[in-house]
């Protein structure tokens, strides 16, 4: 009942110029409905509200009802209500967050949003999964090894866990694939806000390598001074 309602309100806030600027600005594996975001965020927290009560377990059973579907705005509001349990959470929530992941994530966007709020607050409870979340930059899934990096942001505004994220970086180094260039070199960028000085020896020692796309990220918060320096005679 609940998914119907939030599915026939998606469509009554239907934008078409919003869904086709946002489909250019994604670029690859979106369907949207073409819903603004703030409004499904809006959304998302007004329907908890009637299923907050209800085990874990089967808010969970909702949110991958509303990520079967192929529009983004049902994974979005999926996304929001697993974040929304998070004082619920079990180290078994890893492997079902894992499989959500593999399954139902098919562009940046998704896997951004997932990693930074849900994903990211699991893995800063259960850092024991860590290791795990190392071993998604073999993957040949280009949204494991984004979401290796991109998961690391939420923890490191905590101050936590520099030394696996210079390790995640050093995994995704040469990495080919431009959107995983820009996780890893994001997750560098947010943390020099806490580690300004390590993060910057890191870059300097490795620009000579790093594909310039990550390096642009990865130096975005630095002096000019700082940028010139790092960018000269780095990678093209």
């Amino acid at each position: 009942m609940i998914i119907r309602e939030i599915r026939k309100e998606l469509k009554k806030h239907v934008e078409k110029k919003y869904r086709d600027g946002a489909e250019r600005y994604v670029k690859e594996g979106i369907i949207l409905y073409g819903v603004r975001a703030f409004t499904v965020r809006k959304m998302a927290a007004r329907y908890f509200v009637r299923i907050k009560a209800k085990k874990k377990e089967e808010i969970f059973e909702l949110c991958e009802e509303l990520l079967k579907s192929d529009y983004s705005e049902e994974k979005t509001i999926a996304f929001s209500w697993a974040f929304r349990t998070k004082k619920q959470y079990a180290p078994r929530d890893f492997f079902i967050f894992e499989k959500w992941l593999k399954k139902y994530v098919t562009n940046w966007g998704q896997c951004d949003d997932f990693c930074r709020h849900a994903f990211g607050e699991l893995i800063d409870q259960f850092p024991r999964f860590l290791p795990e979340v190392k071993k998604w930059t073999e993957s040949k899934n280009r949204w494991f090894r984004r979401a290796a990096a991109v998961i690391m942001i939420y923890p490191v505004r905590k101050r936590k866990y520099l030394n696996t994220i210079f390790e995640i970086a050093d995994r995704l180094l040469l990495d080919d694939d431009y959107l995983v260039q820009k996780g890893y070199g994001w997750m560098l960028k947010d943390a020099s806000i806490c580690y300004p000085q390590e993060v910057f020896n890191y870059v300097m020692k490795n620009k000579s390598k790093m594909p310039r796309t990550a390096l642009r990220y990865a130096i975005e918060r630095y002096s000019s001074a700082m940028k010139k320096k790092a960018m000269s005679k780095a990678r093209v």
